[in-house]
């Protein structure tokens, strides 16, 4: 595997914002217990499902603010790595795979699959699957997505796609990666994506995983656990979430032992084929399949 030089993590500095108490994402519990205290937040972990989360939350209007021009140059600087970073999940997840079966089902004299990146960034990895023949689309809530359509001419929209309101099973596939950890209801968000999606359908998403091994090693000090993350997912509380709103889980891909910079080279290798080989990377890929039924 290409040896990638490693990325920051985009952090808004702690401040001083409205909350408010909301149920459990997952369950609708009322019941918390403390999780991880770090500087300046906290995380809670429902008594009843073991969602990580933070609550009271940050309003949603908040929240988007925090995604400005700083959020930009900073997807800018990291834009190839993510984009490596990416295309080696895909291709754990079987997506080349998926996309040549498409491809031949569909044949010359139809349309190209339609696949949605939702948090697309820079739109990067939109422009590279357009390269390779699909119909893109994206919705982006920050600068990036204006940067996207005039650099790269790319259909994206600068809203969450709740808002996009995009046809019913209109989607072969959509993607959402290092997003719905940020997301007020990842629930709706998820409740969305089978709607959009043809029965059928594939999702991919990623997320950082409480359950993996820099998570118990370094608690309220794991790079994830920062103020911008409202939830912390372990693969349980997201297959849960998943086939709550109608999608069958296909496959699960982890990745990452040790990050860069903690441990000697010839150790961060083994520990990061172990955490692959184990389930226990501290980033999650689920690879599920719509089975909402159309309208």
């Amino acid at each position: 595997m290409k040896i990638l030089r490693p990325c920051t993590t985009w952090s808004t500095p702690v401040i001083d914002e409205e909350r408010r108490p909301v149920p459990c994402a997952l369950c609708g519990g009322g019941r918390f217990a403390p999780s991880l205290s770090c500087d300046g937040f906290s995380y809670v972990k429902c008594a009843k499902c073991g969602l990580v989360q933070i609550n009271p939350q940050p309003l949603a209007e908040s929240v988007k603010t925090r995604y400005g021009d700083n959020y930009l140059a900073y997807e800018l600087e990291n834009e190839e790595n993510f984009l490596a970073l990416q295309k080696l999940g895909l291709a754990d997840a079987g997506f080349y795979r998926l996309e040549r079966d498409l491809m031949e089902r569909r044949g010359p004299s139809q349309d190209p699959p339609r696949v949605l990146d939702v948090g697309c960034a820079t739109g990067a990895l939109l422009a590279f699957l357009r390269e390779r023949g699909w119909q893109v689309a994206g919705a982006e809530i920050s600068p990036s997505a204006e940067y996207a359509r005039n650099t790269r001419g790319l259909d994206i929209r600068s809203m969450g796609v709740e808002d996009c309101r995009f046809p019913a099973g209109f989607f072969d596939l959509v993607l959402a990666s290092h997003l719905i950890e940020h997301l007020n209801k990842p629930r709706a968000f998820l409740r969305e994506v089978g709607r959009i999606l043809c029965p059928g359908g594939r999702f991919m998403l990623t997320t950082p995983n409480i359950d993996g091994f820099q998570a118990r090693v370094f608690g309220k000090r794991w790079r994830a656990a920062i103020f911008d993350h409202l939830y912390l997912f372990s693969l349980r509380t997201l297959k849960a979430m998943l086939k709550t709103e109608g999608f069958a889980i296909e496959g699960v891909y982890t990745w990452g032992g040790l990050a860069a910079g903690t441990a000697p080279p010839s150790l961060k290798r083994l520990a990061d084929k172990a955490a692959k080989r184990f389930g226990i990377g501290d980033v999650m890929l689920i690879k599920a399949r719509n089975v909402n039924r159309p309208g």
